[in-house]
Formats: C-alpha cells, sequence, structure tokens
C-alpha cells in the first residue's frame, strides 16, 4: 500500500463544503470525503506550525516532545519515532515536496527525496499549488512501481491571500473599498504589528489602484479563494493517482497544522489563540479496501492519532513512544467509541496558554496573567455547544465549572510531567518567541 500524506496548511474546517460551509469552496474534498472518511472534530493539540507538524510525524503529543513553540531554540531528541523515518526503514520510497526543513531540520528525516519548489521565492508561504503540483505530479507518476509515501504539503491559504485573478470574484459582492464598510479592518490596522507591512503590501495589491479596502469581508473572501484554488489543485492530484493506476492502492490522507482566526477574538488573519477557528482542522481519510464512503466520525481526534493511523493501515508496528492512537477501528467500521474523554492543548509562540475541553465545555487558562496580547481575561470558559463561535466568556457565571476542568487540566499536565520525568510543563518552562515582537509593538504604540 501507497500512502500520500497532504498538509492543507492554515485551513479551517469549518471553511470546507464537507464540513457545513456556506461557499462552494471545496468540491474536490467535498467529493473525496463522499468515498472516504470525515473526521468531524480533529483538534491541533499544540500550535502553530512547528509544534503542529511535530506532533504529526513522532505520534507525541508536544508536552512529550517538547516542541511547543514555532521558532523556538529547542531541537527534538533524535530517538523519537518519526513517521517518514520508520517508512523508510521499511521499504517505501519517501519522498517530501515540502519546505518545512528549511525552518528546522528534523521535518527532514527519513526522506529519500526532498523537493523544495518555494526556492526561488521570497517567503517559504508564497509557493502556490500549481508549483508543487509540477513536483508532485512526475514524483508519483515516476514512483508508480514502487511502494511509496509522499509528503505534500501546501501553502496556498496562509497570508498573503492572493488568489489567481480568476478565484477573487467567486464569494463576495460589492465594493471592498465603500467607506461604509469601514470597521473591524479599520481596527486591524491600528492595533496589529503586522498592519503596516501587510497594509501597504498584500492587502494593498488585492485593492484597485488609488483605492483603500476597508471591507475585512473581503480578506475573509480571499481567504475562501484561496481554498478553491487549492482545491483546484488537490483534484489535480487525485486525477494523477487516479490516472496512474494506484487509486485502490494508495491511502490518501488530508489534514491541516491549525486553522485561522480571521479577526474573531481580536486576531487578524493568524493562527494564535486557543479558539475552534484554530484547533478545528479537517481530517479525511480514504484507505483502499478498509474504508467505508462517506463515514463521519464524530469523536474527538487529533494530529497525534495520524502516524499510528497510517502504520497500522500498512500493516506495520506502531511503536510504544507514540501517544496516539491508530483510526483505522474508526475507517473500518470495527469500533465506534470515544478515544478520549477529555482533550487538552497548548500555545507558547505569542502567549503562553492552556485549554482544556470536557463535554460541552472549554477552559482558556494563561500562564501568564497579565499583559495578555488581546486583553482577553486570565480564564475563559466557553459551551461549546450553546456558544460554538466562543462569543460569550461564562467564567464568572460558572466559577465552580471553571476550577473543576483547571484542576483536570493541571491533573493531566501533572500527569504527563511525571510519566515522561520532566521537570515541568514546556510550556511553563519555555518562552514565547514571535509573542515578544509584538508585545514590543503593543508597549510603543501604548495598546497597553
Amino acid at each position: 500500500m501507497n500512502v500520500v500524506l497532504v498538509a492543507l496548511d492554515t485551513v479551517r474546517a469549518d471553511h470546507l463544503g464537507c464540513y457545513g460551509y456556506r461557499h462552494d469552496t471545496s468540491p474536490a474534498l467535498d467529493a473525496f470525503a463522499a468515498s472516504g472518511t470525515r473526521f468531524e472534530r480533529c483538534l491541533a493539540p499544540g500550535i502553530p506550525t512547528t509544534p503542529s507538524y511535530t506532533t504529526t510525524f513522532t505520534g507525541q503529543l508536544p508536552v512529550t516532545h517538547g516542541i511547543v513553540t514555532h521558532g523556538g531554540g529547542r531541537d527534538i531528541d533524535p530517538v523519537r519515532p518519526w513517521l517518514p523515518q520508520i517508512l523508510c526503514n521499511a521499504g517505501y520510497a519517501t519522498c517530501a515536496v515540502d519546505n518545512l526543513f528549511r525552518m528546522k531540520p528534523w521535518f527532514g528525516r527519513g526522506y529519500e527525496t526532498l523537493i523544495d519548489s518555494s526556492q526561488r521565492l521570497g517567503s517559504s508561504h508564497e509557493i502556490e499549488c500549481t508549483g508543487i503540483n509540477r513536483r508532485a505530479v512526475p514524483w508519483i507518476k515516476n514512483h508508480a512501481a514502487e511502494q511509496f509515501f509522499l509528503f505534500i504539503h501546501y501553502w496556498d491559504v496562509h497570508t498573503p491571500y492572493l488568489p489567481p485573478a480568476k478565484y477573487r470574484p467567486l464569494f463576495y459582492e460589492g465594493d471592498p473599498c465603500d467607506p461604509a464598510r469601514k470597521g473591524a479592518l479599520h481596527r486591524f490596522y491600528e492595533t496589529s504589528m503586522h498592519a503596516g507591512a501587510w497594509r501597504g503590501g498584500w492587502i494593498k495589491e488585492l485593492a484597485p489602484p488609488g483605492r483603500e479596502l476597508t471591507d475585512i469581508e473581503y480578506l475573509r473572501a480571499m481567504y475562501d479563494s484561496e481554498i478553491r484554488h487549492l482545491d483546484d489543485g488537490l483534484a489535480e492530484v487525485l486525477g494523477a493517482i487516479d490516472d496512474a493506476g494506484l487509486r485502490e492502492d494508495t491511502m490518501v490522507v488530508f489534514f491541516a497544522d491549525h486553522g485561522e482566526e480571521m479577526y474573531e477574538h481580536d486576531v487578524f488573519f493568524d493562527h494564535h489563540g486557543l479558539y475552534q477557528g484554530n484547533l478545528h482542522v479537517p481530517l479525511l481519510v480514504r484507505c483502499p479496501g478498509r474504508g467505508r464512503a462517506g463515514a463521519a466520525v464524530p469523536h474527538v481526534v487529533q494530529h497525534a492519532d495520524i502516524a499510528p493511523t497510517i502504520l497500522d493501515a500498512a500493516g506495520l508496528d506502531v511503536p510504544d513512544a507514540m501517544e496516539g492512537r491508530s483510526l483505522l477501528p474508526y475507517i473500518t467500521g470495527e469500533s465506534d467509541r470515544p478515544i478520549q474523554r477529555t482533550f487538552v492543548t497548548g500555545e507558547c509562540t505569542y502567549q503562553r496558554k492552556r485549554a482544556i475541553i470536557s463535554g460541552r465545555h472549554k477552559l482558556i487558562v494563561a500562564l501568564d496573567k497579565g499583559n495578555d496580547l488581546h486583553k482577553m481575561p486570565p480564564r475563559e470558559l466557553y459551551d461549546l455547544e450553546a456558544d460554538p463561535g466562543e462569543t460569550r466568556n461564562l467564567a464568572d457565571e460558572k466559577p465552580e465549572v471553571v476550577r473543576a476542568l483547571e484542576r483536570e487540566l493541571n491533573d493531566w499536565v501533572a500527569a504527563k510531567v511525571a510519566e515522561h520525568g520532566l521537570s515541568g510543563d514546556p510550556i511553563a518552562e519555555q518562552d514565547i518567541t514571535i509573542g515578544k515582537g509584538y508585545r514590543a509593538w503593543l508597549e510603543e504604540h501604548h495598546y497597553w
């Protein structure tokens, strides 16, 4: 069996049709979901990029592998299990069409071939799906006679939101420069560290000459248009698998490392904050001869489950050191029992926070009690069933729920620290990275 693992960087689940989105952003992914298994509640146990992908490939939680911040100075222990290396050792031809290894060298482990189509560009984020596919599609055709593992990483949906011109009118009507629509985007211009560069850069590029964008919904529409453009690229890759006669012998997995906040919770076009817009990501799997077409799994799963699932489907042993659980029983229909009762996540790039989801409630706890980047209180409690957009903080109204969830969160972290012989919670011990510059900017501009 071949494996094609596809990362849809920065794609939030609720902007895809197969997850109920109102716009037709993802016809190819929707059709794929109808032929395979859709996991309705895949959540990121660590954000943003570096922690999430490290979790995906190790099958371990961030508290275990220790990579909890993006751009930090900590290296991963080489004894950690690593999915591409395991598959390479098992005789798979391994290839990554990706540039994560430019951020951290461990992302290059286990690949016979590394193809970085962004080398000639100014930023690793600027490569489009068309450029990725110029390398990925021929690789599939040239290795059709081998057993292979291919990782493809698409950056289209990450900022800047600059879809090709033909996609830009798809999800927006009206005048994006109408002064009457000035509101949230103006707040972004006033309060965001990125605003100056972006306002004079890619956001300006979206506006007609001599005019300035005023409607933040236009930028949301450009995010959706990027998804639609990417979806066309994904259709090409799926078509290449079919054309090579590999459909019935190739497991295909689509996932995202994290989502994106458009402007919710005072976070503009970025992926910090432990809110569902960032945590809830797509996970779609087609496993030939094993799956049920159109199956939907309602239980919480996470990135740490992806590597064990692939190894299990390939008939390989799952290392004991992997904490994730194989999702193959869900895919085959052999099980419908929840894997976990509670879910814990965290971030340590812009700010140090942890969150726990138990039942219908979610608690976010700030480990730094003062100077929150977005002036949020140290504890936020949300009822995800009644308030999926997390607009009403219930912490003051339900102190008993806050106490119970915080105790459960602390016990979970303490158990992990003890299990792995750690000196403490890595999020509490490590320093934030990008957030340092953001805090300095806010102080300079008297936002605090």
